[in-house]
Formats: structure tokens, C-alpha cells, sequence
């Protein structure tokens, strides 16, 4: 039996210090051996392999040609407390990786009710708005994300867990199980937060500042 075998059948190979999706790279574990993975990750320049995450069917009828992952940004107040200063829903267009850096769009979610609140915007900001996924014509706006809740008790645990970098950008899968946690940015993306919002919200920063 393979012992790298899992439910989606496929391994993720990433960089640690890895940026925008780059370099990613899925791997069917069929055939697969220590010695094959080693020498994939050497190969690719990899150095963490994850499972494959299958998204919750609400979020493949959004956009099933990548894992759409939330951004859900935490903030250690002065109290020692969590505050969450943003999220927003990163959506692939005929694209594997999430990222805006790759041509898709993120749209902010309503922290309290986890429904998107406003259309998908691209990082070109010349570039119109969707209201509708260009390819599966799924509305945006009011599309809820499952398992919102959950998310938000996980990355909040997440941030208490190591208080040393206050701010944090947590990247949150969404599978019909519940909500996985893919990883944690000390550089969360100041263009993910804002352009969704169309404001800018360095005042919003300004407040935690250590007087």
C-alpha cells in the first residue's frame, strides 16, 4: 500500500519562502517513494509537501480550476487580544493558484456573516469589476463561505498560539469537512486588503501602534 496515499490522490510541493504561487507544484502519489519525492522537491527547488486539499462543492461551483482560499488577516491589539482587520476571498480564473499576481480576482467577505459584500476586483486596476465568475457565472456578491465561523475561531487560536509577529495574514482552505489552515504570511499583501474595499487603510495599521 502507498503510504502517501490520501482522498484527493494528488501531494502539493512548495517553497517555504515561496511568493504568489510560484513554484508550486501538484503531484499524483501514485508511484510515489521517498527517495521520488526527495528527488522532485530537490528538482523543483521545493522544500514542504502538503496533501492536496479538496474544496468544499460550494466553492467548486464558484470556480473549480484551483483552490480558492479566504485571507483572513489577524491583529494582536495592546490588550493581547485578537482583532481581524480584514478578509477577503481569493477566486481563480482558469488558473491552478489563487493568487491576484496570477490574473484573478478577491473579493472582501463581511466578517460577521462571511458573505462576500462586494464584486471580485484584479490587482489591474483598469480592468472592470465581476459580479459574476467569468466562467461559471456564479454571482460573487451574497456567496457565503462555508464553515465561516470555524475559520475565524482556527485563525484566532492560530494567532494566540505565537504572539511575536502581531500581525498576521492566515491563508484558509475551505473543504466540505471544515476550514484547513494552508499557512501563516508576516507579509499578508497591503493590495489583497485594500483594492477589494477600494479604500486605503494604513490608518486602520496606525492604531496598533506600540505608543
Amino acid at each position: 500500500m502507498n503510504k502517501f496515499a490520501n482522498k484527493s490522490g494528488k501531494l502539493v510541493f512548495k517553497n517555504a519562502h515561496g511568493q504568489c504561487g510560484n513554484g508550486i507544484e501538484v503531484i499524483k502519489t501514485d508511484g510515489l517513494s521517498q527517495q521520488k519525492i526527495i528527488a522532485q522537491l530537490k528538482k523543483g527547488g521545493n522544500d514542504l509537501v502538503e496533501e492536496f486539499v479538496v474544496q468544499h462543492p460550494d466553492l467548486m461551483r464558484l470556480s473549480p480550476s484551483g483552490l480558492n482560499t479566504v485571507r483572513i488577516i489577524t491583529q494582536v491589539n495592546n490588550l493581547g487580544k485578537v482583532d481581524i482587520i480584514g478578509a477577503r476571498l481569493r477566486i481563480t480564473i482558469n488558473s491552478s493558484v489563487d493568487n491576484l499576481a496570477a490574473g484573478n480576482i478577491a473579493a472582501p467577505i463581511n466578517v460577521k456573516t462571511g458573505k462576500l459584500e462586494g464584486p471580485g476586483v484584479y490587482s489591474d486596476i483598469t480592468r472592470e469589476e465581476e459580479y459574476l465568475h467569468p466562467v461559471t457565472k456564479t454571482e460573487i456578491v451574497g456567496f457565503k463561505i462555508p464553515f465561516w465561523n470555524e475559520a475565524i475561531d482556527m485563525v484566532i487560536a492560530a494567532a494566540l498560539n505565537n504572539k511575536n509577529n502581531r500581525s498576521v495574514g492566515w491563508d484558509v482552505a475551505i473543504s466540505e469537512s471544515g476550514p484547513e489552515l494552508i499557512e501563516g504570511n508576516h507579509n499578508w499583501c497591503k493590495l489583497l486588503w485594500q483594492l477589494p474595499v477600494k479604500m486605503g487603510l494604513k490608518p486602520l495599521l496606525e492604531g496598533y501602534l506600540i505608543k
